[in-house]
């Protein structure tokens, strides 16, 4: 059991959450969170925002009873977590690039702390948050947009490397832009699944795959955009 340090609205609905207890974890892992007995029934799955010494810490959107629950945690209260689960990034090649849709910006910024020159697109549907922050984490450029579409600031052919985390139908418009511009650059994308696990005993968020079914909590949640169909 953790202890929650603080848990901060950084935009309507938009939480930045400091747990002081964990296991680690690398760039574009998740852990399962946890913050009542037995209902509801399933854990949450958070990606990880950042970690420092004995700190972790997690941006989360209010989305439903879960994350609502979350958003009522105050400093000193408890909370569980497992983890970390997942894949993550694999360590890019070449020039870089973040693009995150709403709250599928959160493993980004941690990553940047490997990956410090990277570009990073952000785009929101109505209010911006955490620019400033990313602005600070990165040597590269931060372009930002806010409700229009962020993949229209994105030169695919620029880069070598592009790792995309977001709802489901900016994934499968990045997975067409790749097609359609041609692009030789390797193109990760995150996917949001609902899970309930975490360890891929449950199937609860399978994902379909040119090659089978695969488990987005064990065999992701991170895969080639190419691997995945979108339906």
């Amino acid at each position: 059991m953790a202890e929650v340090l603080s848990n901060v609205q950084v935009a309507p609905g938009v939480f930045r959450l400091a747990v002081k207890g964990h296991d680690g974890g690398r760039m574009g892992q998740f852990y399962m969170l946890r913050a009542w007995d037995r209902y509801p029934l399933l854990s949450r799955p958070i990606s990880i925002f950042d970690i420092s010494r004995d700190v972790i810490e997690f941006l989360y959107i209010v989305a439903g009873e879960g994350t609502e629950m979350f958003s009522r945690l105050e400093t000193g209260d408890p909370i569980s977590l497992e983890g970390p689960f997942g894949n993550g990034f694999e360590k890019p090649t070449g020039k870089t690039a973040f693009i995150g849709g709403g709250i599928g910006i959160a493993p980004f910024y941690y990553a940047l702390r490997e990956i410090k020159n990277a570009d990073v697109y952000l785009g929101f549907s109505r209010d911006s948050y955490m620019v400033d922050e990313f602005r600070k984490a990165t040597t590269g450029n931060v372009y930002v947009d806010i409700g229009g579409i962020i993949l229209n600031s994105v030169d695919f052919n620029a880069y070598d490397t592009i790792y995309t985390c977001g709802p489901h139908p900016m994934l499968h418009a990045v997975q067409r832009k790749q097609i359609e511009s041609g692009s030789k650059a390797k193109i990760y994308v995150s996917l949001e699944n609902r899970m309930a696990c975490g360890i891929g005993a449950c199937l609860v968020c399978s994902v379909k795959c040119k090659d089978g079914r695969k488990k987005a909590c064990a065999d992701g949640p991170v895969f080639l955009a190419e691997e995945v169909v979108f339906e």
